[in-house]
């Protein structure tokens, strides 16, 4: 059983960036994945970029392509989101994710908003 939370979220402008962090509850296996969603109201919600625990293996949304990074801490069980160059609509509740053998967990999600 895994636990995650989210945290890092806020305003940011035009242009400007903001770090996410998803804290695990317990060291996740090596072939597990991480990533990142975001949502806003009335629509679905979107994959955002997702990394291997045990490598440097991503795949990336091309909305987001080049201008956010995923990464993670083995040792802070941790996982982060990079967000530079935001936009407006990059508006969104974004939420931390882990797969593992036979099972998706979730975080409760961050509000980022970009103003204009």
């Amino acid at each position: 059983q895994f636990q995650l939370l989210e945290s890092g979220g806020g305003l940011a402008r035009t242009g400007e960036s903001l770090r996410l962090s998803c804290v695990i509850s317990k060291s996740p296996d090596n072939e597990y994945i991480v990533g990142w969603s975001r949502q806003v109201p009335g629509k679905k919600r979107e994959f955002v970029a997702q990394i291997r625990w045990s490598g440097d293996e991503t795949d990336y949304a091309d909305s987001i392509k080049g201008r956010f990074t995923i990464s993670r801490d083995h040792a802070g069980n941790t996982a982060y989101l990079q967000m530079n160059f935001l936009k407006p609509e990059d508006t969104a509740v974004y939420y931390c994710h882990l797969d593992t053998v036979g099972m998706r967990y979730w975080g409760q999600g961050t509000q980022v908003t970009v103003s204009s």
